[in-house]
């Protein structure tokens, strides 16, 4: 959630706390007064699976739990430019050869307009790879004063979502507040070591001040579930290094958006919501959202097979020639079964040229970041999100990934 532009030239207060946990902890058991969380108290929760999420023995999976309480709202803000950041990092990063699919998943917690019945927390995604709706679903949360119950969100997330149980999948959960973690009626310590036990680690981010971070517990809740333990000021406004390769990006994101062509049910809700967060992140383009969502879209990270005829045909989802009039754009209905499978090749074709002539931009870009990051870092000092990438490449790291940048 808290995840800024690669070349951003932002400093935050910050400090992680590595934490080694003894292999003993694993064979925990949760005490009785743990409760189990329940998505059918949350009448209006979507489904565990989601028809973007995969099947892939090369997953990630990442949960967001954002305190959307009513001092949240830098906090927010921060993470409506900063999500295509951390699937991002996955980009160029390979496990035995194979790039991972990476799916997310999103709650709020702490929020009162949701029923105090579920702790004031609201499964908003499930695991998806549906990254557009994913996007468009964080930029129109809003904040509102509440609880945040951290033990509940953690073990609601822990209960609602389609974790995969292979112990190679890279299974992680950033949790970001600024109230203790120890709140409400469930044990954060007992949450934390069920997640420990299921292999899923929880990366902690208090918003504030490091002491009160600590006494807080957040660092011991990211000791006991094999994470992380952050800080940073939420309200800090994000900055972002421009580089004279992010116009051209930015133009290239649009054109890539020609080369979709959709069929069956969700096609026009898609390309939609397609265009919609397109428009969310050109609006915080000064916040590196809108380069950052250009680089996701020219990678494998962002699959739209549910709907876009090039990414199911290349999954071996559909075949153009079978499918019926109803199911296909008008641009398709006159043709051919032949003609039609040539149609969405060619589209791929365009789509392939534009996307590696992001990539190549954004290699340029990059090296022009660093180089101004360079000259305005000071006594050695990391961005939030060198820190949160080098914590996230670090466990990946331990399930077998590598990364070539």
């Amino acid at each position: 959630m808290l995840f800024t532009d690669a070349g951003c030239g932002l400093r935050y207060e910050w400090i992680v706390m590595k934490t080694t946990i003894p292999l003993a902890l694993a064979a925990l058991t949760l005490t009785a007064t743990v409760c189990t969380a329940k998505t059918s108290l949350d009448p209006g929760a979507p489904p565990k699976h989601d028809p973007g999420a995969v099947n892939d023995s090369n997953r990630i999976q990442i949960a967001l739990l954002l305190d959307t309480s009513s001092s949240m709202d830098g906090l927010i803000d921060q993470a409506k430019s900063q999500l295509w950041k951390i699937v991002n990092t996955f980009i160029e990063a390979k496990r035995d050869g194979m790039a991972p699919a990476v799916e997310v998943a999103l709650y709020e917690y702490g929020n009162s307009t949701n029923s105090i019945a579920n702790d004031w927390i609201r499964l908003i995604s499930p695991m998806t790879r549906d990254l557009d709706k994913l996007s468009r679903e964080l930029f129109a949360l809003k904040t509102n004063g509440g609880e945040e119950y951290c033990g509940a969100v953690i073990q609601r997330a822990l209960g609602d979502l389609a974790w995969d149980a292979n112990p190679k999948t890279y299974k992680v959960i950033f949790i970001a507040g600024n109230e203790p973690f120890t709140q409400g009626r469930i044990d954060s310590r007992s949450a934390c070591k069920e997640a420990l036990a299921k292999g899923v680690i929880v990366n902690t981010i208090h918003c504030g001040d490091r002491e009160q971070g600590i006494s807080g517990s957040w660092h011991d809740g990211a000791a006991l579930a094999g994470g992380d333990f952050m800080v940073i000021n939420q309200d800090k406004a994000v900055v972002h290094v421009t580089a004279p390769q992010d116009p051209r990006i930015a133009e290239l994101s649009r054109k890539l958006n020609d080369t979709y062509i959709g069929y069956g049910k969700l096609r026009e809700e898609a390309a939609t919501n397609q265009r919609a967060a397109d428009a969310d992140a050109s609006a915080n383009a000064g916040k590196g959202a809108e380069v950052n969502r250009a680089v996701c879209k020219a990678s494998t990270n962002y699959s739209n097979a549910s709907w876009d005829m090039v990414d199911a045909m290349r999954d071996k989802k559909i075949d153009p020639a079978k499918l019926k009039d109803e199911e296909l754009p008008e641009a398709m209905k006159a043709l051919k079964p032949d003609e039609r499978v040539a149609f969405v090749e060619k589209a791929a074709q365009s789509r392939a040229a534009i996307q590696t002539e992001i990539q190549t931009l954004n290699r340029q870009r990059e090296a022009h970041v660093a180089e101004e990051l360079k000259k305005q870092a000071k006594g050695g000092e990391k961005t939030l999100d060198q820190a949160m990438v080098e914590a996230t490449r670090n466990q990946a790291a331990k399930l077998g990934y590598t990364f070539s940048n």
